[in-house]
């Protein structure tokens, strides 16, 4: 398939979230070290942030890094923080001009000093940049992003009993608060799970697992899962018929 034009495709989630998975696989299958892998994966990334901006999806969120994956050789984190940090100077000019917001979100204070100030600054030179809000999480997990609202939501109602916590109460105080829910979840790299990723944010989204590694994924991927997405019926809870009868009211 050739990426130069653009096929229609009836329905695009407004916010689309991806589980970026296989970097590792991708260079082991061909005899390199697994962080040539995370190289090529930005690559891809880029190629995923054009088509986004293309199809008009309004926020993309990618994760990059679980609390889990310190669990890794030593090695290998130290070359990722090494491409997570080139790439927040590299990459944030291209990101400014193609009138990308970029946005960090997870336990921040776990990376180093010149990581975290990499962050601000690149949050700061993109923050008012309207076209595709593209989230990155890093050192992020779903339990911890529970966890964390409830912490902050006791702290400013300090005199309300926590019986009284209700899920509009908290979901202010959750990562990704002030975006539309992720309508679709890409996974690549062939893993059917979630991996602790968005738990709350992703209750009402429609997964799509592929089996294709993350650095083998490009736009005319993501137009499948896409065009696969804008088949679905979403019921939020209804009934087929119900979801019939709303369509018929309002043509």
């Amino acid at each position: 398939m050739k990426q130069d034009s653009l096929q229609p495709i009836v329905k695009v989630p407004a916010h689309i979230a991806i589980i970026m998975d296989g970097n590792g696989r991708w260079a082991k299958s061909k005899g390199l070290p697994r962080f040539f892998g995370h190289e090529r994966g930005l690559a891809t990334v880029r190629k995923v942030v054009k088509r986004c901006r293309e199809r008009g999806v309004s926020a993309l969120t990618l994760f990059a890094f679980s609390t889990e994956n310190w669990r890794r050789p030593p090695e290998e984190i130290g070359k990722l923080m090494e491409i997570f940090g080139w790439a927040l100077v590299r990459e944030v000019k291209k990101l400014d001009e193609n009138d990308v917001q970029l946005r960090v979100i997870g336990e921040l204070d776990r990376f180093s000093t010149d990581i975290q100030q990499k962050i601000i600054d690149a949050q700061m030179k993109t923050q008012h940049n309207k076209g595709l809000v593209l989230t990155i999480a890093a050192n992020y997990g779903g339990r911890w992003d529970m966890i964390q609202a409830v912490k902050a939501w006791s702290e400013t109602h300090e005199k309300t009993a926590i019986s009284a916590l209700t899920e509009a109460d908290l979901a202010p105080f959750l990562c990704l608060s002030d975006l539309p829910e992720p309508d679709l979840l890409i996974r690549t790299g062939g893993e059917k799970r979630i991996s602790n990723f968005l738990l709350w944010q992703l209750a009402y989204a429609e997964f799509y697992f592929t089996d294709t590694l993350w650095p083998n994924f490009d736009a005319d991927h993501l137009d499948m899962a896409i065009a696969d997405f804008s088949k679905r019926q979403r019921r939020f809870g209804m009934t087929g018929d119900q979801l019939s009868g709303e369509n018929a009211l309002n043509a």
